[in-house]
């Protein structure tokens, strides 16, 4: 075996994680809502704090990635072009003004899913690879 194929899979394989970190970001509800379509700024509201009702008339139940977890980084960039110190800061006036509270804050992407999955009104995001029939896409960020 020559040297080429070997140093073509190893760029192949030096190029994977890049590929999965610039993966397409939607915005996904429970297939189960009753919702098939949101707009950015319905979007904005929800994550924000504004909204608590799906445009179907359910409770909206929003869940944010783990902290730790790019996707969140890029999905607030996305959303209202701020960084997450910028969101921190954000819910903690509204918290502290007694408003409102943040979405659900996740432990893993595990339980995104599952969170996802198993409430009716569940709203969150997810990397375009992820979503199954148990979701529907309802906004692209990423295309």
């Amino acid at each position: 075996m020559t040297i080429w194929p070997r140093l073509l899979l190893i760029a192949a394989l030096a190029l994977l994680p890049y590929s999965q970190a610039c993966a397409d970001l939607v915005v996904v509800v429970n297939a189960r809502s009753g919702v098939d379509r949101l707009t950015l700024d319905d979007a904005v509201n929800i994550f924000m704090g504004r909204y608590r009702e799906l445009p179907s008339g359910i409770t909206a139940l929003p869940v944010d990635q783990p902290a730790t977890r790019p996707e969140r980084e890029r999905f607030y960039r996305l959303l209202v072009n701020k960084d997450l110190s910028e969101i921190s800061a954000y819910w903690a006036r509204l918290v502290f003004s007694g408003k409102t509270s943040p979405p659900r804050q996740a432990h893993s992407q595990a339980e995104v899913v599952d969170w996802l999955a198993g409430q009716k009104g569940a709203v969150g995001y997810l990397e375009r690879g992820q979503v199954d029939s148990r979701f529907r896409i309802v906004l692209e960020l990423e295309r």
